[in-house]
């Protein structure tokens, strides 16, 4: 199992509605082909990790890359991966019609993200932490406090 993350530029706004349509896509999908993760999405910048078997994901990600919906897509990580971080599909962002959100299922805002879970390594959390600040800015930290030995 492998997992991948990467960023990129969406090549117009996303409407809430274009946001549940994609988070509807990405579980139908992911589930037809086990494939768990986390996308974020805030005014145009686009962050995803997902995770599966490598001849699934390698390919998915060569059609993301090409998908004509985001450009300037770089990828951040690709690493083999014993155990699964993220069990189900889910997607945060930044509403753009704050009243409409409490009717939008699986998404999370930016400041009600979980801390990353424990299954990451040190440096994936990190890098998960600093792709949440390049796409939503600044605000609560998501990196779990250090343990005193």
């Amino acid at each position: 199992m492998i997992h991948i993350a990467y960023m990129s530029r969406a090549v117009r706004p996303l409407s809430d509605q274009d946001l549940q349509e994609l988070l509807d896509q990405c579980r139908r999908d992911n589930a037809r082909h086990d494939v768990t993760g986390i996308l974020f999405y805030s005014h145009g910048n686009i962050a995803q990790l997902i995770e599966g078997e490598a001849e699934v994901l390698e390919p998915l990600f060569e059609r993301i890359a090409r998908d004509g919906r985001h450009s300037h897509v770089r990828k951040l990580i690709d690493r083999p991966i014993t155990v699964r971080s993220f069990e189900g599909w889910a997607m945060a962002f930044h509403p753009l019609e704050p009243a409409g959100f409490e009717t939008l299922e699986g998404f999370l805002l930016p400041d009600h993200l979980p801390a990353p879970p424990s299954t990451l390594t040190i440096a994936d959390s990190l890098l998960v932490e600093l792709v949440r600040l390049a796409v939503f800015g600044q605000g609560p930290a998501l990196v779990p406090a250090v343990q005193p030995a």
